[in-house]
């Protein structure tokens, strides 16, 4: 299925910048029913932005690591589980240290650094790990129960991207984005892997970060390819969006009534990035996706 230049194959629209600002990295898009989260990864800024009025992102965290990705604690207004520099932290809005639940990648053999991340139905939190540098499968999956452990669930992956889970919590979708595959792990009610295979590849490009949607559907950031695909439950390549920035790393539909899809991007790596290389961009839909889930801590 191609796609033209910065275009959506279904509608014929192009995705807009949502704001001005460019990121170096920008990752861990979650709508929370409210705000919509983001990081810039390598300036260790947690950002917020209105997802119904385009505008600045405002600052809510800044940490001296890099900052993965993160999800909200729940019943804790401005708390945060965060896959931040070597492992997994707690985290406040106004300041403050991390208050660190693991640091899994400390002193691996080659330096690393956590990546993207989410929870499962479940409020289980989920993150990888990769190499600075990139080391073929020195990456990590960890998982973060309720109570703070935090398991290393799988490795040999270069560069995990996602993860993504469907409703029921049951299936979690994973991207090894330096090998353009994202595999479909089936989970059982303790987190634990029961079966996997892979779900698609993507020939140009790498994919990166994801999301399921109110149908089912998968979508996915095209890192390098310039657009976004959205997957069928069955792996089937639905639908192609077109985006005006080289390297799209994360996606999020927010809004129930309205839904919009908002495609995050970097320019990291970028010898002359072009304009809207690092944007925010957005693009209206019609099938919803539920708010990002949020940590049940027990701590």
């Amino acid at each position: 299925m191609n796609s033209p230049d910065g275009f959506d194959t279904l509608t014929g629209r192009a995705p807009a910048p949502w704001h001005d600002e460019r990121h170096e990295l920008g990752e861990g898009l979650r709508w929370t029913g409210r705000d919509l989260l983001m990081v810039d990864i390598l300036a260790g800024r947690l950002l917020a932005l209105d997802p119904a009025l385009p505008g600045p992102p405002r600052t809510l965290v800044r940490l001296d690591v890099p900052l993965g990705a993160v999800a909200p604690v729940a019943g804790r207004p401005g708390s945060y589980i965060a896959a931040a520099g070597t492992g997994i932290a707690l985290v406040e809005e106004g300041g403050g240290p991390p208050r660190w639940l693991a640091r899994p990648e400390e002193g691996a053999a080659v330096p690393a650094r956590m990546n993207d991340g989410c929870c499962d139905p479940r409020g289980r939190f989920w993150a990888g790990s990769m190499a600075y540098d990139a080391t073929p499968d020195a990456g990590s999956l960890y998982r973060t129960d309720p109570d703070g452990t935090v398991t290393r669930v799988l490795d040999g992956y270069t560069v995990p991207n996602g993860p993504a889970f469907d409703a029921a919590g049951t299936r979690m979708y994973l991207a090894d984005s330096a090998h353009g595959r994202i595999d479909a792990y089936t989970l059982d009610d303790h987190g634990d892997i029961t079966a996997r295979a892979v779900f698609a590849r993507v020939d140009h490009g790498s994919p990166d970060g994801m999301q399921v949607d109110a149908d089912g559907y998968l979508w996915v950031a095209v890192w390098g390819a310039s657009r976004v695909h959205r997957y069928a439950p069955d792996g089937t390549l639905d639908r192609v969006v077109g985006v005006p920035a080289a390297q799209p790393a994360s996606v999020c539909v927010a809004g129930e009534r309205d839904p919009v899809l908002f495609i995050a991007s970097a320019r990291t790596g970028l010898t002359d990035p072009a304009p809207h290389d690092g944007a925010v961009l957005a693009l209206p839909v019609t099938t919803p996706a539920a708010p990002v889930r949020a940590f049940e801590s027990a701590l």
